[in-house]
């Protein structure tokens, strides 16, 4: 186990690094991004392994394979959990009663009954809305491809606001995957503008988080205003095949 925790702390430290010197040469100071560990699909000694290197946040994409790791780890203090994937509604529960973050929320139904649930549990669970800005059919998020038709977000988002137990923080895409890190530039722009003006429409809410880049990309998201990065291959390794359905 020591190798193995040697070895993650090593890449998490050099990530780190990275993370800073793509902030510094944006003029933004590096303690302003946050690195989310990505352990999904991966077993339960990574996440232990990753806990022991320094890890602080983890990130987690299927809500009951998560929900498991969280319950087998324990000490809930030692670490943050964060949801990142896509929830199906009948899944919010799970959500609400074991992880601190998500970034995912990506539709009115989804919001109402994490609301509900946050009630119940009595907690204000923090959340980012999701948009696609790619237009791929596989990504979920509102629509937020066409600049054209962003002010057609803002009933939704109006909506998501009044839920009392959902503490609005910002926002999460993924853009396309491209061949090189400068592809998802664009997309990441995209991203700070919508921003931008949700800031201007609703100035009571705090949208000041941006959850964008991966291992292949989170460089350049950083130097167009990430504030959470997501990095799961280039910290742990490989990811072991998902068996459960989600």
């Amino acid at each position: 186990m020591s190798g193995l925790v040697e070895s993650i702390r090593g890449r998490y430290n050099s990530t780190q690094e990275r993370i800073a010197s793509a902030a510094i040469r944006a003029g933004r100071d590096p303690n302003s991004v946050k690195l989310v560990v990505v352990t999904k699909s991966q077993p339960l000694e990574i996440v232990q392994a990753s806990i022991e290197a320094g890890v602080r946040i983890l990130g987690e994409n299927y809500a009951e394979e998560g929900a498991a790791k969280i319950q087998a780890v324990g000490n809930r203090s030692a670490v943050e959990w964060h949801m990142i994937g896509h929830v199906q509604s009948r899944k919010a529960q799970t959500v609400v009663r074991n992880f601190d973050f998500m970034h995912s929320l990506d539709g009115l139904k989804l919001a109402g009954r994490l609301d509900r649930f946050s009630a119940e549990e009595g907690r204000i669970l923090p959340v980012l809305l999701e948009f696609n800005v790619g237009g791929e059919g596989s990504k979920s998020g509102w629509p937020a491809w066409d600049e054209t038709r962003w002010s057609s977000l803002l009933e939704d988002v109006a909506a998501i606001t009044q839920l009392r137990n959902l503490n609005v923080r910002g926002l999460m895409s993924m853009p396309p995957i491209g061949n090189i890190a400068e592809e998802s530039r664009p997309y990441f722009q995209k991203m700070v503008g919508l921003q931008q003006v949700l800031c201007s429409q609703f100035p009571q809410v705090d949208f000041l988080q941006l959850s964008m880049g991966t291992s292949l990309d989170y460089e350049i998201a950083v130097e167009e205003g990430a504030t959470l990065v997501r990095i799961g291959t280039a910290i742990v390794g490989p990811r072991t095949p998902q068996s459960e359905a989600e």
